[in-house]
Order: C-alpha cells, then structure tokens, then sequence
C-alpha cells in the first residue's frame, strides 16, 4: 500500500492517508458541496494523519450537524471532512482536489444526490 499527502492552498493545513490513491471519487450536488467542488473518498480515522497544527483549522456543521467539515483558518480551504459512517465507524472524506498526485481526470466519478437528504 502506497500513501499519498495533500495540503490545503497556503499549506497550513497537511496531511497523510496510509491507502492506495483511489481510481474512484464521490462528486455530491448538496448545497455546500456543489459550492466547493470537492471530490471526495472516504478512508478510516486510522489511516488519516494531520500532519499540521489542530490550530490551523477550523469547523463547520450543517444540516443535521453529522459530518465535521475542515477548513484551513487562513486560505478557507476545505481538505476533508470527519465524519461516522452509518456503521459507527469513524472515517475521513479526503478531497481528492488537495491531493496534488491525484490525476482528477482519470477518476470514476460516483454522483450522490444529498440534495435530496
């Protein structure tokens, strides 16, 4: 298995995944993530390590308050997400866009619809 890093724009924010960079991505048309862009994948809380201060970031709720959105305090970028997926466990939604060895292009696109959530 092959880890891949990523950073927010400014580079406050940093972090490592210990996984395989995905062939998949999920693109969601909910009200924020429509506005952001992000393409996420979700791996375990476990194989996520911020590699930053805490202190460079900042939370966001919406909703129904389930899904910890992260963001750099200084260049507002959104780098990933804590969340519990609906079997209890505790993962992380990485945005693929703040993963510079990600080729976005190649990715399989998966559509949520959490518009309509």
């Amino acid at each position: 298995m092959n880890a891949y890093s990523g950073a927010c724009h400014c580079g406050e924010v940093t972090f490592s995944v210990d996984a395989d960079l995905p062939k998949q991505a999920m693109s969601c048309n909910c009200s924020f993530c429509r506005r952001k862009g992000s393409l996420m994948t979700f791996v375990p809380a476990a194989q996520f390590d911020l590699t930053s201060r805490q202190e460079a970031l900042k939370s966001y709720f919406f909703n129904k308050h389930r899904i910890e959105h992260r963001f750099c305090a200084t260049c507002g970028t959104q780098a990933f997400s804590a969340a519990t997926a609906p079997d209890g466990a505790d993962m992380r939604a990485i945005n693929l866009r703040c993963v510079p060895e990600a080729n976005l292009e190649a990715l399989e696109l998966k559509m949520y619809d959490g518009a309509s959530v």
